[in-house]
């Protein structure tokens, strides 16, 4: 992120409060490498961070007053008290920041008020994290101007209380993880049970690769009913097979397991999908971590299959970037994010980004769909106070 955009946020701010912020802070985006809809199972996922940044310029307030304002959305600045924040009671934007302070106050910390304003580049609904960037930048400021000294994870837990409890969406603890914890130059090795981390070097330009993000232009909405029921199919499966997680249920165990749901058929198709997926994200990091990048393409093909067929989240236009990048030489793609929507993952040699971005473009135009967005994926810093 540049010294501009948070000369320019605080500018802002300044026009808005009539003073200067007590600070800037940044929250990244991320795309999700391999390991989808597996953090709500207890599972492994892979994230890494975006340059793409959600920016709040942040002052300290002391009387109950919580004062929002958004450059991306119409409308001047929100007013709300500290004492009449209630789970669910706002169904705009402002839920998203309020949600955290919110939180942060039903855990105990002694958040009094604060004047906020955010501009963010994370694509919104693109399926790349931008709600969880809004929260956690929220979060970190005030972790750092109430000095409440907590850590990155425990940031993003509460980040992932106020998106469940106060917006109402049932998402899982990765993407708030990814914003606050991932480091430049790596994808988080993740695990989503006892969030436990580990930082795998991912740096593709050294080998000769690239990692392109194609959005579709196709926006979902995870507090929309799809979602819930994935989540809720994987938890009867759990309960079923008389696990507390489908991370529970082993790979060499999994045809086994499948037996046993009998003809309960979709939900064999949700479990089938989470144990494959888990092991999916264990080969990625063991490709890694042996220096096999290249190897990773076929593993990301599986994934995008398996939600596509087994979880049944991916749609026309996602399917398209997919087949249209592998016939064009990519080594892998798949579809990246929460589905029905959303963004897709290309892996491919340095040599055939312009080939593939180039025959993309030409699918959906030939197709009647509206223009992708394609651009590379670089792994960057985690949130930050940037001044």
């Amino acid at each position: 992120m540049s010294e501009a955009v948070a000369d320019a946020v605080a500018e802002r701010f300044e026009e808005l409060y009539g003073a200067a912020p007590h600070g800037v802070w940044a929250a990244p985006g991320r795309v999700n490498l391999i390991g989808e809809h597996t953090d709500y199972n207890d599972g492994f996922v892979m994230p890494f961070a975006l340059p793409h940044t959600a920016v709040a310029a942040v002052s300290r307030r002391d009387d109950g007053v919580l004062r929002l304002h958004s450059a991306d959305v119409e409308g001047g600045v929100a007013e709300l008290r500290l004492d009449g924040l209630a789970p669910e009671s706002d169904k705009n934007w402002t839920a998203y920041p309020a949600g955290v302070v919110w939180a942060l106050r039903e855990a105990g910390h002694a958040v009094t008020g604060a004047d906020v304003h955010l501009a963010s580049t994370v694509p919104a609904g693109a399926g790349l994290s931008s709600s969880a960037a809004l929260e956690v930048v929220v979060a970190l400021a005030l972790n750092d101007l109430f000095g409440l000294d907590l850590r990155g994870w425990q940031l993003a837990r509460l980040c992932q209380r106020a998106e469940n409890v106060y917006v109402g969406a049932p998402v899982g603890i990765m993407d708030q993880t990814a914003s606050a914890c991932c480091q430049d130059g790596h994808a988080l090795f993740l695990d989503t049970r006892d969030l436990s981390q580990r930082q795998i070097p991912f740096d593709l330009a050294a080998e000769g690769l690239r990692l392109l993000v194609v959005d579709t232009q196709v926006k979902h909405s995870h507090s929309e009913g799809e979602y819930g029921k994935r989540r809720a199919g994987c938890e009867k499966g759990a309960a079923l097979l008389g696990v507390d997680a489908l991370r529970d249920v082993p790979y060499a165990e999994l045809d086994a397991a499948l037996d046993r749901l009998g003809d309960e058929e979709e939900v064999r198709r949700l479990v089938r999908h989470v144990v494959t997926e888990d092991e999916r994200v264990e080969r990625v990091v063991a490709l890694l971590e042996s220096g096999e990048t290249r190897a990773i393409g076929p593993v990301l093909v599986e994934g995008h299959a398996s939600l596509r067929d087994d979880f049944r989240i991916s749609c026309p236009e996602l399917d398209l970037v997919v087949d249209t990048a592998l016939a064009t030489g990519a080594l892998g793609a798949r579809m990246t994010g929460g589905g029905f929507g959303g963004s897709a993952i290309v892996l491919v040699e340095e040599s055939g980004v312009e080939a593939v971005t180039k025959a993309v473009e030409e699918a959906f135009a030939a197709s009647g769909c509206t223009a992708p967005r394609v651009f590379e994926a670089v792994p960057a810093p985690g949130a930050r106070r940037v001044r």
